[in-house]
């Protein structure tokens, strides 16, 4: 049983525990997680992915990345934001994706609200919340990594004052750990960055 802190896989390397269920959590750990996203479509696309991760795990959501680019114009603001309710229906029969009809309506819509802001307005506004890496303690265990902060909670409302949905204070700490707005990966962890 594992005490939280890194674990080492079968080739050796020491790991966030939670990265070592499945190799596709392995890849999306190495590569992925924690590492600075920006762009308005990327950061729109972890966005709407974090909100249909609500309830689910992550897995789900990770294996069906592929169905869901495909269902979503790869998640581009100004391609989304046209939708219509045929594409709606559309999307409430593919079965690649999570056809939760609130998760569908929320990313549709705040697509639409997203269209109208200036160009790099969402990156700006998303990384403005990121907390000075030096004032953070590094995480030693999985308990050590908080759900929800301060600055996912301030993140949320602003998201939310801006008429975005699916923005929760838990969603949008996801989304920063996710997009490396802060880095969670544990203090022994291969992919914890250095300096």
């Amino acid at each position: 049983m594992s005490d939280g802190t890194a674990l080492a896989g079968p080739d050796g390397v020491r790991r966030c525990p939670w990265a070592l269920s499945t190799p596709d959590y392995v890849t999306y750990h190495d590569e992925e997680w924690g590492r600075p996203v920006h762009g308005d479509d990327a950061l729109f696309e972890r966005l709407s992915l974090e909100a249909f991760q609500s309830g689910l795990s992550w897995i789900t959501i990770l294996r069906r990345r592929p169905g869901f680019r495909a269902a979503f114009a790869d998640f581009k603001i100004a391609e989304v934001a046209t939708f219509t309710d045929d594409d709606r229906e559309r999307l409430l029969a593919d079965v690649r994706i999570i056809r939760n009809r609130a998760k569908i309506d929320a990313t549709l819509g705040n697509a639409r609200e997203l269209a109208q802001w200036a160009p790099g307005e969402l990156d700006a506004l998303i990384w403005s919340h990121a907390p000075d890496p030096d004032t953070r303690p590094v995480p030693k265990t999985l308990a050590d990594v908080p759900a929800v902060t301060p600055e996912s909670t301030a993140l949320s409302k602003d998201l939310k004052k801006r008429g975005l949905r699916f923005v929760g204070p838990t969603t949008a700490y996801a989304l920063m750990q996710a997009c490396g707005l802060v880095d969670d990966h544990l203090a022994d962890c291969v992919a914890r960055r250095v300096g």
